[in-house]
């Protein structure tokens, strides 16, 4: 299984599908079947679950929420975990960068006093 995002052109929204590989023995051609998950929202990053229709659902989403995490949400959760760890070294690496860029116009300064 994987998690599939679409963007809807007309509307701009991004659709999340969870996506299933299977062997289809009368075409003898893999297939795969997809079942929606929600929208995802732009700002945070999130999945606001939808209904069959499109919809969003009422009592069964927090029925969702308080059973135990079914493979997708934690699949979801690992990944946005992972986003989290590369937003963090990306940070961290820009910051060692400029660092390192001082440390050379020190050297480049000092380099230059003693040449004179």
């Amino acid at each position: 299984m994987s998690i599939v995002k679409l963007k809807d052109k007309r509307s701009g929204t991004t659709y999340v599908y969870e996506s299933e590989s299977y062997w289809d023995k009368e075409k003898k051609q893999p297939r795969s079947r997809r079942k929606l998950i929600g929208k995802l929202d732009e700002k945070t990053g999130e999945i606001i679950p939808t209904g069959k229709s499109g919809r969003k659902k009422g009592i069964s989403v927090q029925k969702e929420e308080t059973a135990s995490p079914e493979p997708i949400t934690e699949y979801i959760r690992v990944i946005e975990e992972k986003d989290a760890l590369i937003r963090e070294l990306k940070a961290e690496n820009r910051a060692l960068k400029k660092e390192k860029q001082e440390i050379l116009q020190t050297l480049d300064g000092l380099c230059r006093k003693l040449a004179d």
